[in-house]
């Protein structure tokens, strides 16, 4: 049984904070937020006389706010990736007849993952050239 860690420490806090704040930048309240603001940006040019300090305005906000986006997308992208990875390589443990070489792939290098890939392909060649449809062929097989 897996067991989860209890009690909120400051990580638990800063990713409780990273996963609202995720969910809030990909809503349509956030979106509706972000064109109200550029649309009265644009609608106080002419009060600003369209001044370098105005300019300057919108500029920092938005450089700051996409340098922030890009941390919190990325640390999103990686949980989830993560959390993919472990989910199928808990099916491919589980699998009856599959390569559990397969377990732990996205650590193998560029290299290594291209060759596994030209070794898939020669599999399907051999699914081609087999007549019976509930016929197993494994990876191991292409071996040369």
């Amino acid at each position: 049984m897996y067991k989860f860690r209890k009690g909120i420490s400051k990580r638990n806090r800063f990713e409780n904070l990273a996963r609202t704040l995720t969910i809030f930048a990909g809503s349509t309240t956030a979106f509706m937020l972000a064109l109200t603001t550029v649309l009265i940006w644009g609608i106080s040019g002419p009060l600003f006389k369209f001044s370098m300090s105005w300019l300057l305005m919108i500029n920092t906000g938005t450089t700051i706010s996409t340098f922030l986006m890009v941390f919190l997308i990325q640390r999103a992208q990686n949980k989830e990736s993560l959390a993919l990875q472990l989910k199928l390589n808990e099916i491919i443990a589980a699998t009856t007849g599959a390569s559990n070489r397969l377990v732990d792939i996205e650590n193998l290098s560029e290299e290594d993952l291209k060759l596994l890939k030209v070794q898939y392909s020669k599999l399907t060649i051999l699914f081609e050239e087999d007549y019976d449809i509930k016929q197993e062929h494994s990876v191991e097989e292409t071996d040369t």
